[in-house]
């Protein structure tokens, strides 16, 4: 039986100086939520599913920033993430990139209503949401200073979703990547044609390679444990072979219910250990559509 998703202001996970994770647990549908501070502010980053979790995890963070001003921003639109940070108006300030903003006022209802769908748990955490709007809103890269410590908050481009950001702390090495990576589970792909098909699962490969180049010490995934740059790697070449084994299929032309059941069963083979399993058929089909891209792509002279 699933637990439901609640956020357990518990077991707080201390990274650096000033820096702390409520640990997600494993929990489905349960963000890693991470607070960094400085001299005269505190980041709050996610906000967990719905209000009754956001109203935690505020009053986590009030207790936390004891009397230092709140932010709050999110590493992308999806409910789990974000759909709590109407809770914060009035008592931080939130900030996310301008196609986040987008993602959230385009797309929020819809995913809303989707996620109600999803059985009577994450229906009775989302009673009572409304979809957020922002305070602030940046375009690529935002220097935030916390006093003393600069965290940078930076727009990947369409990846995971059209909105990703990433969060880092530069003085510490520290990364947080929202759903861009994940911890012993298989990518999440919200592939749902055709009403979003804003994830590529070729653009992830690079968002993924520019992440490595930069070297962090740690990496705070969306969901599951913290590691080191390890796991950024690990799931670049998920995504690397998934594909691979995907476009060598579409290359001779098999039809995409085959190329997803033979994937699926060669994916768990390959990672026995890894969850959710569910996300491989979405993955291979939002990379068999860019291979079609690919292939209908004109040829230069």
């Amino acid at each position: 039986m699933l637990e439901d998703p609640i956020v357990q202001v518990t077991d707080i996970q201390e990274l650096a100086r000033d820096v702390v994770v409520i640990p997600n647990r494993n929990v489905d549908l349960v963000p890693n939520i991470t607070l960094i501070g400085g001299t005269d502010a505190v980041l709050v980053v996610d906000t967990g599913l719905g209000p009754r979790n956001a109203e935690r995890v505020l009053e986590f963070a009030g207790e936390y920033a004891a009397g230092r001003r709140l932010y709050l921003t999110t590493t992308h639109f999806h409910p789990e993430h974000a759909f709590g940070a109407d809770v914060f108006a009035g008592a931080a300030t939130y900030l996310v990139n301008r196609a986040q903003a987008d993602d959230l006022a385009t797309k929020g209802e819809g995913y809303l209503e989707m996620f109600r769908q999803l059985g009577e748990p994450v229906a009775r955490e989302l009673d009572g949401t409304t979809i957020p709007a922002p305070d602030l809103t940046y375009d690529e890269t935002y220097e935030l200073d916390l006093g003393g410590r600069t965290v940078v908050l930076r727009a990947t481009g369409r990846a995971h979703s059209k909105g990703d950001q990433v969060v880092t702390v530069p003085d510490e090495g520290i990364l947080l990547t929202g759903d861009l990576a994940e911890a012993d589970q298989f990518a999440i792909f919200p592939w749902f044609p055709p009403y979003d098909v804003d994830v590529s699962g070729v653009r992830w490969i690079g968002v993924l390679d520019a992440l490595l180049a930069d070297r962090p010490r740690v990496v705070v995934p969306g969901h599951g444990d913290v590691r080191d740059a390890g796991l950024l790697t690990d799931v670049r070449d998920y995504l690397v072979e998934l594909r691979d084994e995907t476009w060598v299929r579409r290359d001779s032309a098999m039809p995409e219910e085959t190329v997803a059941a033979e994937i699926r069963a060669l994916m768990i083979k390959r990672h026995p250990d890894w969850r959710l399993p569910e996300w491989i058929d979405r993955g291979v089909g939002c990379l068999c559509a860019e291979h079609a891209a690919t292939v209908e792509r004109p040829s230069r002279a």
